[in-house]
Order: C-alpha cells, then sequence, then structure tokens
C-alpha cells in the first residue's frame, strides 16, 4: 500500500477534482463503515462505555515488531492513552505493550469501533492510517506522520489511482462506489449475523444452508431442535434466536422476551430459487425479522414498519424501477419452473382473471387469510363477484406436488373456473390475465409488478398501501405508495439476497439474473408423492414439537 500511495501521490496531490473524488469517497467508507480488517466486532464506541477523545495506541500483537511498537508509544507523550490491538493482529493475539498502558481494550475489535474512541491515533498500520484519514482522526505512522505529511485525501486519491475494481458476482470492471457497497453489504450482513447465536424450528433439510447463510465472524450459529436450548445458548452469549417464522410455537416469543432474548423471524424470500423448495431446491434469499413477519397482519413486521415510515428517495426508486423491469422483461418469478406452456383459447371481449391457489397448511395463509382460509373458498367468491368473467384457476406447484395441503376437487374446481391450470408455470399466465384475484399469495405481488389489477382478498404485505383492492382491508397501514417505493422496500432493503453461484450475500439484480440465466425446476424426486407428502409432514410436525419444548 505504502509503495502505490508513494508512486501516484505527487500526481494527484495538486488536482483538485481528483482530491474533491477522494473525499466523497472518504464520506462513503464512513458511512458505510468498512475497510481494514473484515469481520470483527463493530459495537461502536458508545456501546463499550469508555470515554471518547482518547489517544489511541495500536498494538501489532507481534513480538518481532515489539521495538517499532516501543518507539511509537515513547512519540505518543505523557497524555493519558488507551491501547488496543490493531485489527490486523493475528487471532488470539496478546499486546507487546501489555502493562505500558492502564487502559487497554479486549480482543481485536473493527477498525470503525477503534476510531469512534480516538482524538488521535497512533499506528504501525498503513491502512489504519489511511482509515483515520477517512474519519477525520489525526494519526501517527510509526511516530511520524503519515504519507509524509500529505492530506489523507490526497494518500486516498493516490491509493485509488492504482487500485482496480471487479464486480465479484459478474467477473466485470467495477467502481470504487460499487464495490464499497457490495463490502457495506457483506458488512451488514455478518453484523447480523453475528447476532444470532441459536437456531430453532428449522427442518434438517434447512440445517446445513442455514449454517452457511447465518455464519460470521464468530462461526455459525447452534442449531437447537428446542426451544428452551436455543434461548438458553443466546442468554448465555448475550445474543438473539433465529426460528422459522412457520414452525414458530405460538409461546416462543413470550418465553424468548421473559429470557431478554432477541427472537429473528425467518422464511424464504419473494425471489426464491429455480424449482421447488419441496424439491430441495435452495433459497436464493430470506426475509430476517426481528418484529414480526410479513404475512401475519396482527403484529407490525420489520417490512411492514418499513414501508409506512421510510424515505424513498429519487436514485433509490430509480434503482427499484429498473429492478422491477428487469424482473418482468426475464419473466422471473418467485419459484422459476420450466414446463410446457399450454395456454387456453380465450374469448375475446371478457375480462380474464387468474386465481393462484396457495398451501392451506402454511402460516402465510392462516394468519394473513382473512375471511377466506381455503382455495375453495376464493374461487366461489371470485365466481360470485364476477360471473360473466374468464376464470383461470392455477394450482400452487407445492400442492400439485401432493407435498402439501390445498387441493381443490377436480368437480369443484372446474365448475367455478373456466381452466383449471395444472402443471404450467405461473410467469405466462401474467401476459393473458387482466387481474390477479388472490389470499396472500406473492402471485399478487408479482402481478403489481407487471401492471395487473389486483384483488386482495385476504391481508398480504402489499396490500393496504393504495395499491390494491383490498376485500378485507389489513390494519394499520394507510401510507399511500407507489409502486417502485413498494418494490425498493421489499425487495431491495428488506430481502437478504445470496447469490446461487458463490454463496455471498448479493443485491437483488444479481440475484434476478442468477435465476433468468438457469431457470427451471430440479429434477424430481424418484419417490412417489404420497411417500414425499406423508415424509414431509412428519418432518414438519417433529420439528415444530420440539421447537415447542
Amino acid at each position: 500500500m505504502a509503495a502505490a500511495v508513494a508512486a501516484s501521490l505527487p500526481a494527484v496531490a495538486s488536482d483538485a477534482a481528483v482530491l474533491a473524488a477522494a473525499r466523497e469517497v472518504m464520506a462513503l467508507l464512513r458511512a458505510a463503515r468498512v475497510g481494514g480488517a473484515p469481520g470483527l466486532p463493530d459495537p461502536g464506541g458508545a456501546a463499550l462505555g469508555r470515554p471518547g477523545a482518547a489517544v489511541l495506541v495500536l498494538d501489532p500483537g507481534d513480538p518481532a515488531r515489539a521495538g517499532e511498537a516501543r518507539r511509537m508509544l515513547a512519540g505518543a507523550g505523557d497524555r493519558p492513552l488507551l491501547l488496543a490491538l490493531d485489527p490486523d493482529a493475528p487471532p488470539g493475539a496478546r499486546p507487546v505493550l501489555a502493562g505500558s498502558v492502564p487502559r487497554v481494550l479486549d480482543g481485536r475489535l473493527a477498525p470503525w469501533t477503534l476510531l469512534d474512541l480516538a482524538a488521535e491515533l497512533h499506528t504501525l498500520s498503513p491502512q489504519m492510517a489511511l482509515l483515520a484519514g477517512a474519519a477525520g482522526v489525526p494519526a501517527r505512522l510509526g511516530g511520524a506522520a503519515p504519507w509524509g505529511g500529505a492530506a489523507p485525501e490526497a494518500a486516498l486519491a493516490a491509493l485509488l489511482a492504482a487500485t482496480r475494481w471487479r464486480d465479484p458476482f459478474r467477473g466485470l470492471p467495477s467502481t470504487v462506489a460499487e464495490g464499497i457497497a457490495h463490502l457495506a453489504r457483506w458488512r451488514e450482513a455478518e453484523a447480523a449475523n453475528r447476532r444470532i447465536v441459536a437456531c430453532t424450528g428449522m427442518e434438517v433439510f434447512k440445517h446445513r444452508a442455514m449454517r452457511a447463510t447465518l455464519a460470521s465472524g464468530a462461526g455459525p450459529p447452534r442449531i437447537a431442535w428446542r426451544g428452551s436450548a436455543a434461548i438458553r445458548l443466546a442468554r448465555a452469549a448475550g445474543g438473539d434466536v433465529a426460528v422459522w417464522a412457520s414452525a414458530m410455537p405460538e409461546d416462543l416469543p413470550a418465553r424468548a422476551a421473559a429470557a431478554g432474548v432477541g427472537l429473528v423471524r425467518i422464511e424464504d424470500g419473494f425471489i426464491r430459487s429455480a424449482g421447488l423448495g419441496v424439491h430441495g431446491a435452495r433459497a436464493g434469499s430470506l426475509v430476517m425479522d426481528g418484529r414480526g413477519i410479513h404475512y401475519d397482519p396482527s403484529v407490525e413486521s420489520d417490512l411492514e414498519h418499513l414501508l409506512a415510515t421510510a424515505r424513498f428517495d429519487p436514485p433509490l426508486l430509480a434503482r427499484a424501477a429498473r429492478l422491477r423491469e428487469a424482473i418482468t422483461a426475464l419473466g422471473v418469478t418467485k419459484y422459476n419452473l420450466r414446463g410446457e406452456v399450454r395456454l387456453p383459447e380465450l374469448p375475446p371481449g371478457r375480462r380474464v382473471l387468474l386465481v393462484p391457489g396457495q398451501v392451506e397448511d402454511d402460516a402465510a395463509l392462516r394468519r394473513g387469510g382473512a375471511r377466506l382460509r381455503t382455495n375453495l373458498g376464493l374461487l366461489r367468491a371470485v365466481r360470485a363477484e364476477n360471473p360473466d368473467a374468464v376464470i383461470l384457476f392455477k394450482p400452487h406447484p407445492d400442492v400439485e406436488a401432493g407435498m402439501r395441503r390445498g387441493a381443490v376437487p377436480e368437480a369443484e374446481a372446474r365448475a367455478l373456473a373456466d381452466h383449471v391450470l395444472r402443471q404450467v408455470p405461473i410467469g405466462p399466465l401474467y401476459a393473458v390475465a387482466q387481474e390477479v384475484h388472490c389470499l396472500s399469495s406473492t402471485a399478487g405481488f408479482e402481478a403489481l409488478l407487471r401492471g395487473l389489477r389486483v384483488v386482495a382478498w385476504g391481508k398480504p404485505f402489499y396490500a393496504g398501501w393504495g395499491l390494491t383492492e383490498d376485500r378485507d382491508p389489513p390494519p394499520r397501514r394507510g401510507r399511500r405508495l407507489t409502486l417502485d417505493a413498494l418494490v425498493a422496500g421489499a425487495l431491495i432493503l428488506h430481502l437478504r439476497c445470496i447469490d446461487p453461484a458463490t454463496g455471498l450475500p448479493c443485491p437483488p439484480e444479481v440475484l434476478v439474473e442468477r435465476l433468468a440465466e438457469a431457470p427451471g425446476a430440479v429434477a424430481r424426486p424418484r419417490l412417489p408423492a404420497w411417500l414425499r407428502a406423508l415424509v414431509a409432514r412428519c418432518s414438519r410436525t417433529v420439528t415444530v414439537r420440539l421447537a415447542a419444548l
């Protein structure tokens, strides 16, 4: 780093435009709290209960550098000092200056927490000296002014001039702003994961994916079959419990609250995979919610709170518009199933209504279905309200696979719907329908993205914002949102997306591209449907009952 800065410094030191650009990058670094050693605890200076405005000395934790460290300490003068390990010190390192400074911070901490505490920084690390400049903290590097006394923005500009950025997902040239945005996303995910000590209510086939997705610098969370064990582990570590929301015992929130333990509900995201979860397709996105869960309107969820209170600025709305256009242009849906499209001939001049079925034993329908709780009940209500319309009924793929409940008897389905479309992907159906009538299905959200009229008979997360016709309006909501504000909140700000190729947290745009590149369901299991359904039901029942213990 020092050589790159020295080589480029003369060329940038007097360029006003380059220095201004470097100051903008410094602001991005401060806001994102990225740079230096990653994956370390970043509680912030205030959380440590330490007085601010300290003269901070960073110990290298390397006995071979003890002489340099002592000279650095001597240069700090007689002012009160605070000693901390350098973030780049080896794991398990001990300060080589221990005993020389009375106030010592335990363990390695993230660079920005250390800079929160510092009125002046003494370090042997060029990285920390550079970050100190970005933070506006005066720094001494090895006892001297860093970079020959050049302004911090000049040093950063010189480093940037020698740096090339590449998108980690697409392998294409990138920009410093895009790189910092990726690093910020990873830092936020790591910090959220670090809080999660134990998981419960997770079926066994999800364990491996959850350990990987929720891993942090502290390691992966423990998987506890019993809810009481998960709460005990989290309480001992001062962390949170994660639970699969649809398998969460009713009393788990109260039990966690009584123990002073935070509870994070997890569910599949709104853009999930290329194939069904019941067939083994791994989720490409998750919803993680500390208040409630998006499909249960009885309690305000993180997503509802975000949609009700967030300020959606023009750049974010423009990004949401581009994302929405990409989803519709590429035909991406929640499951992205492959199959022959056998669309019926439709009479001209009549309204075409799409009615997507749901899984009737799913928590999304039990808690968000409002007065109607069955696919048959929905079909009856839609036909009664629209006697002259053409109704297309699309059963849920999990139900068609024989894995979940919600089948409508064939005779009754055909008496109410003009066409029952089995084994047909839902994506092409949006192109022939003018309206979608649903309970709380994600299909209603997908229809909104495509500009269709949506009638919500339940209380889904996208209802109540002025974008749908609500037959049973959800409580509390009332703010009128634009479609792009809804997309920004649900898909950009709230969703945790995971790149199927790298396993890294990624922007939703990357997930959409991946699913469009390789759509289609995974191979069907060889076991008969009835046996697969029995195994799935037993697995779910056992998981829920153990989590209640």
